[in-house]
């Protein structure tokens, strides 16, 4: 009997099911032993198990400011990616705010220090993904008002309470062309009550901030201008900074509050400005108080001014008169420049870099990194096959290995060139790595030296597998190739054996078989193919290999993961794909920034799975570590690597 659902059909009689992706039909053979039970009208529930984000690596100091703060509680604030992190370094736990749906892009604290409004870019929802601030408690994490959905035009970039009065005005600037500049009531109602809003600049503004002492004043700064605005009758008037025309910087990069009340500003020149309280007229001037722009000033308990070098990596001290003290310190290269500077425990600064780093020091003891990430898009994720490690490369050429127990850094290689793509040999001895050029290599995994080095084509690989016996490698390229390679001597020699050809399109995914006697492949155009690797010939007849049992399943369109397509999906829809190794749960990371377990094989039509935000960008990789009680999922532009802990019936209620 033949059925139909949807766009797809079952043909009981040849034993296929098929169903269309963008208009192309995909013909996909069901195993013998489900054949007479399977139905397009069964429905697979959603798993027992469930996903928690358990740690988020990386940190968003690349392109965002005034994003690190000290909290009561012992936690450091900050964001990455739709996650917003309470990090206690000491004890070593993460919490997470998991309100946005894409790109944070500010936050700041109330003056009570429980209260947290964090601000995000447009997304992908109609409705919550339009841009808005959430504001919600640090300690409960519950969401209490959520201003501006619908309100603002593109990304909300910078945010504050005013402080004088309590802290009951919230002021926002919105990315839009005239970078408007809105004050709220907060506190009125769910949404808040915008009180006004008007023209900040026709150029980028880059930081806004309540006066701590004038309860009507609000300071702005960006390119070409510093800004006071008067509160007055509901309504903001402005006054600019005045500069000398000689020294006037193309940026205002920061702004801080002495003791004293005055404005002090640091500029694209390197220079520092203090402005006489209630004045737009400047008081004095520190000229050249850092080799390139000051990207950051703090103002510390004792009115000492700590600022920091954008380009000089120097941390400076100033005394509360503007005299240098002589104290300075370095943030090391690798971790870039300082882009923010927080106040941590005690004589303790925390230090947000240019390299998406957090450092903590002092001037009295050199910085150490607490949290690092990736620079550029990502790509490459692989699990290790025995130990609880995973590996990650991305655009910027570093390749990092991560412990997933110490959520530390294991070691960090500066590849020099993109990755796109990674595998680790079965015994755990060699890192394959696939770049953007068509290059790929093996690498010893203990001392990072380079085995081997091959060329293949010019253009991206893809995706780089070893056989599961570690024999053989399999390198699927934009080329529309597949490259297969014997492997001998420890993985120090390499020999091409072949070239598979038949794809019309890039590569996407491959797997092998358990036995190594054949592959399967995915393509750009949504095409699924198999392979005699012995022979490099493709296998013409896939209902041959209906069988067969697959060492991994990161193919997106097979029989088993036939349910993992949402109704019209486009076929570019989901990146990835990944089976757990006791065969039980399938995870998959999509253009829409989630991540969705299933229960494996999701082999029906009708397949319902758990659905996980926390990534803003598409998450183009996901896998499950070697004893399946965790997954790691990347996100490309976001940068980031979020951990999560699966929780089954029995972990569930005691987590």
């Amino acid at each position: 009997m033949d059925e139909e659902l949807r766009d797809a059909s079952f043909n009981e009689e040849d034993g296929y099911i098929k169903f269309y992706l963008r208009g192309r039909p995909i013909v996909l053979y069901v195993p013998s032993h489900l054949i007479e039970s399977y139905s397009l009208s069964t429905v697979t529930p959603g798993p027992q198990s469930r996903l928690k984000l358990e740690w988020a690596y990386g940190y968003r100091g690349k392109d965002c400011r005034s994003n690190l703060y000290l909290l009561p509680t012992g936690e450091i604030v900050y964001f990455i990616a739709a996650v917003v992190v309470l990090y206690n370094v000491e004890e070593q736990t993460q919490r997470h705010y998991l309100g946005h749906t894409d790109d944070v892009k500010c936050l700041c604290i109330h003056p009570n220090k429980l209260l947290i409004a964090t601000g995000q870019t447009a997304g992908h929802d109609k409705m919550e993904g339009k841009p808005h601030i959430r504001i919600w408690n640090s300690v409960s994490l519950s969401t209490l008002h959520v201003l501006g959905l619908g309100e603002f035009e593109r990304s909300i970039t910078a945010i504050s309470f005013s402080k004088a009065d309590g802290g009951g005005l919230l002021a926002a600037i919105d990315e839009a062309n005239d970078h408007v500049l809105s004050l709220w009531e907060w506190q009125k109602g769910e949404t808040g009550h915008k009180i006004t809003e008007t023209k900040c600049s026709a150029d980028t503004v880059i930081g806004v901030d309540f006066h701590p002492m004038d309860r009507h004043t609000v300071v702005t700064c960006g390119k070409n201008h510093i800004a006071f605005w008067n509160i007055e009758g509901g309504t903001l008037s402005r006054r600019l900074g005045i500069f000398e025309s000689r020294d006037k910087p193309k940026y205002v990069t920061c702004i801080a509050f002495a003791d004293n009340g005055d404005v002090i500003s640091g500029d694209s020149n390197g220079n520092i400005l203090v402005w006489g309280r209630g004045t737009n007229t400047i008081l004095k001037s520190i000229k050249n108080a850092h080799e390139g722009a000051v990207f950051s000033l703090l103002v510390l308990k004792d009115g000492h001014v700590v600022s920091g070098g954008g380009k000089d990596g120097q941390l400076t001290l100033w005394d509360p008169s503007y005299r240098r003290t002589g104290y300075t310190a370095e943030v090391p290269e690798q971790y870039g420049n300082c882009r923010t500077i927080a106040e941590g425990k005690g004589s303790q600064l925390l230090v947000g870099t240019t390299k998406n780093a957090i450092l903590a020091g002092s001037f009295e003891l050199p910085f150490s990194v607490i949290m690092s990430g990736h620079i550029e898009e990502l790509w490459a994720l692989v699990s290790h096959p025995t130990e609880p490690q995973f590996v990650t490369g991305a655009f910027d050429g570093t390749i990092t290995m991560w412990d997933s127990m110490s959520k530390t850094v294991v070691w960090t290689l500066d590849n020099g060139e993109p990755v796109q793509s990674l595998d680790i040999s079965p015994d755990g001895s060699s890192v394959a790595v696939g770049t953007t050029t068509g290059k790929w290599q093996l690498l010893d995994m203990y001392t990072r030296e380079e085995l081997v080095q091959h060329t293949d084509g010019s253009e991206p690989i893809q995706v780089i597998r070893f056989s599961p016996d570690g024999k053989t490698l399999a390198i699927g390229s934009r080329d529309n190739h597949i490259y297969l390679y014997q492997l001998n001597d420890d993985y120090k020699k390499a020999n091409r054996v072949g070239r598979c050809t038949g794809h019309s399109s890039f590569i996407t995914q491959l797997d092998w078989s358990e036995d190594g006697s054949a592959i399967r492949s995915n393509s750009g155009d949504h095409d699924v193919l198999f392979w005699n690797p012995n022979t490099c010939r493709q296998i013409l007849q896939p209902s041959q290999l209906k069988d067969v049992q697959w060492a991994t399943d990161t193919c997106r369109i097979s029989f088993n993961s036939v349910g993992i397509w949402p109704e019209g999906a486009d076929g570019t829809d989901i990146n990835n794909c990944a089976r757990s190794h006791d065969g039980s749960l399938l995870v998959t990371g999509d253009d829409f920034g989630t991540v969705r377990l299933y229960q494996f094989p999701a082999s029906n039509i009708k397949s319902i799975g758990h659905i996980y935000g926390g990534h803003s960008s598409h998450v183009t990789n996901v896998a499950f570590m070697h004893e399946d009680n965790r997954v790691i999922s990347i996100g490309g532009k976001d940068m980031s690597v979020l951990q999560w802990k699966v929780l089954n019936q029995k972990n569930r209620f005691d987590d």
